[in-house]
C-alpha cells in the first residue's frame, strides 16, 4: 500500500478510494495521535458542498468520538476559515473534507493542528503508519468517556467573513467585482463579504447541488467569468476554486492575471508600504521567469521551494517571508493567516489596486510572463530521478540555456504519480522552446525509459 497523504491531505474517489471506512480510520488514529498531550481533544470539522461530504464527515467523526474526542461541525466553509477557525475555537485541531479543484466524485481529508497550520510530516505520518499496519489504537472505552458532537456556533461563518473584511482598509464601495464561487464552499463567504464591504457584486456558480462543484467554473474555469466581467462592465473578475483556497483573477478587459502576476501586485504595494519583510517573496519551482524579473526589478528577491503550497509555507515560517505563493492561486499572506486563502488574497489585492491606483490589467502589464511548454518524457519509475546525475542532460540543459542568452530557463522534474519527467522550458520565442522541449524529451525517453 502507498503513501495515504499526499502533499495536501488524502485524497481519492469518495466511497472507492476515500471509503467511510478509511474516514472512521483516520478519524480513529487522528484522534490518538493528537490526544496525547491531551486526554480529551477537541477538533473541529468543516467542508465544501460535495455530496459525499456528509458521510465522510459522520465518518471520521465516529472514529474521533470512538477515541473520546470532541468534535464540533461547522458545515460548509472554506478551507481557509477552519485554519482561521480552530484558533478561535481554541480547538486541537481542525478537519478539512475537501478535494479542492477536483471533480465533485472526489474528496480528501486534511487536518490542521491547533495553531491552524497543517500537520507536520511526522504527525501525518504516525497516522498513516497506524492505519496501514492496522495497529489497533481503539481503547475500547465507553460511558462518559466516550466523545460528544459539541453545538456548533451558528455564527461561525460570520466570525470568519468579519475577520476577513479587517484584512482591508480601503473603501472599495465604488468598484463592481464579479465573483465566481466555483458551486463550493466559499458560495456564502464570498458574497457576505464582499456584499458588506459595500461593492456592487454579480455572482456566478453561487448554486451547488453537491455534484456542480468546480464544474465548468471557478478558478480551473474562468471562461464563464472572462465573459461576464466584459459583459457587465465590471472593474474585476475573482475566482475560486472548489474549497476557496486559491485564487485567479480576471481584470477589466476580461484577461487572466495568474498566481504570479497577483504575487507580483501584491509583492508591490507591501513594498511600497514598507511591509515586505526583508523584501522577500517565496514561490515555488514552476514560477515563472518574469516573475523573477519582476520581483528583482522591484529591489527584492526570490526564495525557491519545491511546488506545492505547504512547502512554501515551510519556507516563509523559517525566514519570516511575509508574503509567497504559486502560479496555481495558492497565496499566502503570513501577517494574516496560516494558509492559502482565496478570499483573503483577493481582498489584498484589491487593496493594491486601490493603493496603487491603476487598473488591474494597467498592473499586469508591468509584469511580464514569458511563454511556457511543457512536455512529458515516458521513463522507467525507478529511473525517474537518474537524470539530475546525468552529464549529458546537464550538458544538454547548460547548452539550452546558454541558446537562450539569459531570456529563458529549463526545468525538468520527475512526476510524483505518474511514469514520467516532466520538462518545461521558458522563453521569448514560442515554437523555439517549443521545439527545444521536445528535443529534450526524446533524449531522456532515449536515456532513461
Amino acid at each position: 500500500m502507498g503513501r495515504l497523504f499526499g502533499t495536501d491531505g488524502v485524497r481519492g474517489i469518495a466511497n472507492k478510494e476515500l471509503t467511510p471506512e478509511l474516514a472512521f480510520n483516520l478519524g480513529k488514529a487522528g484522534a490518538y495521535v493528537l490526544s496525547k498531550d491531551n486526554k480529551k481533544p477537541v477538533v473541529l470539522i468543516g467542508k465544501d458542498t460535495r455530496i459525499s461530504g456528509d458521510m465522510l464527515e459522520d465518518a471520521i467523526s465516529a472514529g474521533i468520538l470512538a477515541m473520546g474526542g470532541n468534535v464540533i461541525k461547522v458545515g460548509v466553509l472554506p478551507t481557509p476559515a477552519i485554519a482561521y477557525l480552530v484558533r478561535y475555537y481554541k480547538a486541537d485541531a481542525g478537519v478539512v473534507i475537501s478535494a479542492s479543484h477536483n471533480p465533485f466524485e472526489y474528496n480528501g481529508i486534511k487536518f490542521f493542528n491547533g495553531d491552524g497550520f497543517k500537520l507536520d510530516d511526522d504527525l501525518e505520518e504516525q497516522i498513516e503508519d497506524i492505519i496501514i499496519r492496522g495497529t489497533d489504537v481503539n481503547s475500547h472505552i465507553t460511558g462518559e468517556h466516550l466523545g460528544r458532537c459539541l453545538e456548533a456556533d451558528e455564527a461561525a461563518l460570520e466570525k470568519y467573513t468579519e475577520f476577513l473584511k479587517t484584512t482591508i482598509d480601503c473603501d472599495i464601495s465604488d468598484m463592481k467585482i464579479v465573483l465566481d464561487c466555483a458551486n463550493g464552499a466559499a458560495y456564502k463567504a464570498a458574497e457576505t463579504v464582499y456584499k458588506g464591504l459595500g461593492a456592487d457584486v454579480i455572482m456566478l456558480s453561487n448554486t451547488p447541488d453537491g455534484m456542480n462543484i468546480n464544474a465548468g467554473c471557478g478558478s480551473t474555469h474562468p471562461e464563464n467569468l472572462q465573459r461576464k466581467v466584459v459583459e457587465t462592465g465590471a472593474d474585476i473578475g475573482l475566482a475560486y476554486d472548489g474549497d476557496a483556497d486559491r485564487l485567479i483573477v480576471v481584470d477589466e478587459k476580461g484577461r487572466i492575471i495568474d498566481g504570479d502576476r497577483t504575487i507580483c501586485i501584491c509583492a508591490k504595494m507591501l513594498k511600497e508600504t514598507g511591509q515586505l519583510k526583508g523584501d522577500k517573496v517565496t514561490a515555488t519551482v514552476m514560477s515563472n521567469i518574469g516573475f523573477h524579473k519582476y520581483i528583482e526589478k522591484l529591489g527584492c528577491t526570490v526564495d525557491v521551494t519545491s511546488v506545492g503550497d505547504r512547502y512554501v509555507l515551510e519556507s516563509m515560517l523559517k525566514t519570516g517571508c511575509v508574503l509567497g505563493g504559486e502560479q496555481s492561486g495558492h497565496i499566502i499572506f503570513l501577517n494574516y493567516t496560516t494558509t492559502g486563502d482565496g478570499i483573503l488574497s483577493s481582498l489584498q489585492l484589491l487593496k493594491a489596486v486601490k493603493l496603487l491606483g491603476k487598473k488591474p490589467s494597467e498592473l499586469a502589464d508591468e509584469i511580464e510572463i514569458y511563454p511556457q511548454v511543457l512536455k512529458n518524457a515516458s521513463v522507467k519509475n525507478e529511473n525517474k530521478k537518474k537524470y539530475a546525475d546525468d552529464p549529458e542532460i546537464a550538458a544538454e540543459i547548460a547548452r539550452l540555456e546558454a541558446l537562450m542568452e539569459g531570456e529563458g530557463r529549463v526545468l525538468i522534474r520527475p512526476s510524483g504519480t505518474e511514469p514520467l519527467v516532466r520538462v518545461m522550458i521558458e522563453g521569448n520565442d514560442t515554437e523555439q522552446i517549443t521545439k527545444l522541449a521536445e528535443d529534450l524529451a526524446v533524449l531522456l525517453t532515449k536515456r532513461f525509459g
